[in-house]
């Protein structure tokens, strides 16, 4: 069993820059994917960013090409989710996600088996 906990959510200006932790206990991640989606009010969840274990690939949703950027660090267990250039429809929560030994498409909310609880990020205008 894997427990992912969020970190680093919070209150910025539009432009502005946070930056996402995700930091998991129970189980090594080195050998797993992991995710960022977010869910803004009465919306689904939407897949953000990956990052594939096997080749360290990483995936982006094309509205946050170039200005977020996904990391791990695996001696530390976490990772990153860098936010730049932030906009106000960008305010959700944000939700880390993890894929023992996966290495196929990450963008759908079905290929990952472990989700963290969540952390609010509020973008104002």
């Amino acid at each position: 069993q894997v427990r992912l906990v969020e970190s680093g959510g919070g209150l910025v200006q539009a432009g502005g820059s946070l930056r996402l932790s995700c930091t998991a206990s129970g189980r090594t991640i080195s050998t797993y994917s992991m995710g960022w989606f977010r869910q803004a009010p009465g919306k689904e969840r939407e897949f953000v960013a990956a990052n594939r274990w096997s080749d360290d690939r990483r995936y982006y949703a094309d509205s946050v090409k170039g200005r977020f950027t996904i990391s791990r660090d695996n001696a530390k267990n976490t990772v990153y989710l860098q936010m730049n250039s932030l906009k106000p429809e960008e305010t959700a929560v944000y939700y880390c996600a993890a894929a023992p030994h996966y290495s196929g498409d990450l963008f759908a909310l079905g290929d990952y088996d472990y989700w963290g609880q969540g952390t609010q990020v509020t973008v104002s205008s």
